[in-house]
């Protein structure tokens, strides 16, 4: 029976991943919840060495991820963290000697190699051998998407809160977003990741970004049921135990109800199909409609440069699999970090909060192709991101 006693992981209770197993089920839990379980390079480096043991171990049968405090499975990746790297490097640079050019250059590595480890993992979420069931109950953005869309089980919540919002602070969706997001039919992808618009339960279902939707009163007892259902002779081999875990949260799920999506989705399709961002914003302009135009003024305060890298990256992303879209954009990440567009809205949005970027440049025409067509073709170090081997 102390297999299946209630996963009581003893860790120091800072610890910002608490990494426990229940009988054949490891489960991954984000202890961060004042940053609302924003994904730092600790915790990445805590959750790797746990998926080398558990896809190791044949008794390890299917992956758990959650968030705790409530609020948030995770907000995103830490952006405090990547904008107060960002702000050593300038100052470094500033300082005119050969030790300030040196500490730049190590700074410019370290930020290199958080995307590279986050997009790593996140292609690595995609191929374990094992199911990977993601409670994406509370706020989900950014890398908190990364650590749960590429799993084969994705439970939302009436707590529920997706969305990509790296245009309003100078970047684009990532952690293979560009991937998922191209593949949404009538061009909702395209509208989530330009406009950053947030979704909740019965969206998520209805665009398959999640697989069940259960109300929070129904995940109480879940790990202890998916772990005595695991140990079954029906859970062997990856079919089996995908088969009874779905069958477990198909139990627990409820009618999520109808969301925004369907209600604007001919919009979004006449809309959103446009080759460029301008034609985007002239079909919106063009809708005569109350909600068509909230949609172009989310678009007008965005980050010019963000936008044209967001559907840049998921035109790319349409002929590419995930491993070649994941490459692609940490070309442009790497790119986007030597810039100055990130800063600023990191600085808008949650430093100085006055929410009045100054973007540069602050108009679409200013981005000009050759930037765009430069930031995806960025050299990067250390590529390909993904092994061809793998």
């Amino acid at each position: 029976m102390s297999d299946f006693a209630p996963a009581s992981p003893q860790p120091v209770p800072e610890a910002p991943v608490l990494l426990s197993r229940l009988g054949p089920l490891g489960i991954i839990t984000l202890n961060r919840p004042k940053a609302l379980n924003a994904l730092s390079a600790e915790m990445i480096c805590l959750i790797n060495p746990a998926l080398d043991e558990w896809e190791a171990d044949d008794a390890i049968r299917a992956i758990l991820i959650r968030g705790a405090g409530g609020k948030a499975f995770c907000a995103g990746g830490d952006v405090r963290e990547v904008w107060a790297a960002g702000r050593e490097r300038k100052a470094a640079r500033g300082a005119g000697t050969a030790e300030g050019t040196a500490r730049a250059e190590e700074i410019s590595t370290l930020i290199a190699a958080y995307f590279h480890a986050e997009y790593s993992l996140n292609h690595r979420i995609a191929t374990f051998p094992k199911p990977w069931i993601a409670l994406i109950d509370g706020i989900t953005m950014g890398g908190g998407a990364g650590l749960s869309i590429h799993g084969t089980h994705r439970v939302a919540t009436e707590a529920t809160l997706f969305a990509m919002p790296e245009t309003a602070i100078g970047i684009f969706p990532d952690v293979g977003a560009s991937h998922f997001l191209s593949r949404l039919p009538n061009h909702a992808g395209r509208w989530l990741g330009l406009t950053g618009a947030r979704l909740q339960a019965g969206d998520m279902l209805a665009s398959g970004l999640a697989t069940h939707y259960a109300p929070r009163a129904q995940l109480e007892g879940l790990e202890e049921e998916l772990a005595l259902t695991l140990a079954g002779r029906a859970a062997a081999g990856f079919a089996g135990a995908h088969a009874e875990i779905d069958r477990v949260l198909t139990a627990r799920s409820r009618p999520a109800g109808a969301g925004i999506l369907a209600q604007h989705l001919p919009t979004i399709e006449r809309c959103f199909g446009g080759s460029t961002v301008e034609e985007i914003e002239a079909a919106l302009a063009a809708e005569a409609n109350d909600w068509a135009a909230e949609q172009l003024a989310l678009l007008r305060s965005m980050s010019p440069t963000g936008l044209k890298l967001a559907l840049a990256t998921q035109q790319a992303a349409e002929k590419a699999d995930l491993a070649g879209a994941l490459d692609q954009e940490y070309r442009t990440m790497v790119w986007c970090m030597e810039g100055d567009e990130f800063y600023e809205g990191i600085r808008a949005v949650l430093i100085d909060k006055d929410r009045m970027p100054r973007w540069q440049p602050a108009e679409l025409p200013g981005v000009g192709t050759d930037t765009i067509v430069g930031a995806l073709a960025h050299p990067a170090p250390n590529r390909p991101l993904i092994s061809p081997a793998e």
